[in-house]
C-alpha cells in the first residue's frame, strides 16, 4: 500500500508542476504578446491531459485492489479531485494562450494595468496549494482560500478598467474583450487553486470546507 500511495503522490505532484508551468508560460506569453510561446502552450496541454488520465487510473487501481482506509483512503479521494482541478488549470492556461494567438496587434489599445498582478497571484495560489499538499499544511491551504478574495477583487478592478476603456475607444472592442476573457481565466485559476486547498484541508483534517463562508 505504501508504495502505491508514494507513486500516486509523485504523479500528482508532477502534474502540479506541469500545470503551474503552463500558468507561468501563459503569463509570459500574454505579457510579451509571444504567439510562438502561446502555440507551444496549446500543444503541450496534451501532456497535462495524459498525466491526468494516468493519475486517475492509478487512483482507481488502488481503490479496487488495495482497498485503502483511514488517511490512505482520504488521500486517494483527495487526489482524484485535485487531479481533475490540475487538468482544469492546464485548460485555463491554454485558453489564455489561445487569446494571445488570436489577438496579435496589441498596440491598438493601451494595456490595462493590474493584469500581471492578478496572473501572478493566481500562479502563487496554485504553487501554495500544491505546497500545502506536499507538507499536509492546512494553515497554508487556508491562506490560499483567503487569497482568493484578493484575486476576485483584482479581477473586478481590471474588468471595470476594461469597461471604461471600451467606452473611451469603442473601436478596440474586439481585442479588449479578448483581454477581459484572458483575465477571467486567471481569476478562475485562483478559484481552482482554492478547490485544491479545500481538498488538502479535507486530507489533513477530514473536514469538508466547501461552501463554508
Amino acid at each position: 500500500m505504501d508504495t502505491r500511495i508514494t507513486e500516486l503522490e509523485e504523479r500528482i505532484l508532477r502534474l502540479g508542476e506541469l500545470s503551474e508551468a503552463a500558468v507561468s508560460r501563459a503569463i509570459t506569453a500574454l505579457m510579451r504578446s509571444d504567439t510562438m510561446m502561446a502555440r507551444a502552450i496549446i500543444k503541450e496541454d496534451a501532456a497535462i491531459d495524459h498525466a491526468e488520465i494516468e493519475v486517475e487510473e492509478v487512483c482507481l487501481d488502488v481503490l479496487e485492489h488495495e482497498r485503502p482506509c483511514g488517511s490512505d483512503l482520504r488521500f486517494v479521494v483527495a487526489v482524484l479531485k485535485i487531479n481533475d482541478n490540475l487538468e482544469r488549470i492546464g485548460d485555463l492556461a491554454e485558453n489564455v494562450a489561445e487569446v494571445v494567438v488570436q489577438v496579435g496587434d496589441w498596440d491598438r489599445f493601451r494595456r490595462v494595468p493590474g493584469i500581471e498582478e492578478l496572473a501572478t497571484q493566481a500562479q502563487t495560489m496554485v504553487r501554495n496549494s500544491m505546497m500545502a499538499l506536499v507538507n499536509r499544511d492546512a494553515i497554508l491551504a487556508r491562506r490560499v482560500i483567503q487569497d482568493d478574495k484578493h484575486a476576485d477583487m483584482l479581477y473586478e478592478r481590471i474588468k471595470t478598467r476594461i469597461e471604461k476603456e471600451l467606452d473611451r475607444i469603442p473601436e478596440n472592442a474586439n481585442p479588449l474583450l479578448k483581454l477581459e476573457h484572458a483575465t477571467r481565466q486567471f481569476e478562475r485559476i485562483g478559484d481552482v487553486a482554492t478547490n485544491i486547498a479545500e481538498e488538502v484541508i479535507y486530507l489533513v483534517e477530514g473536514q469538508i470546507v466547501r461552501h463554508h463562508s
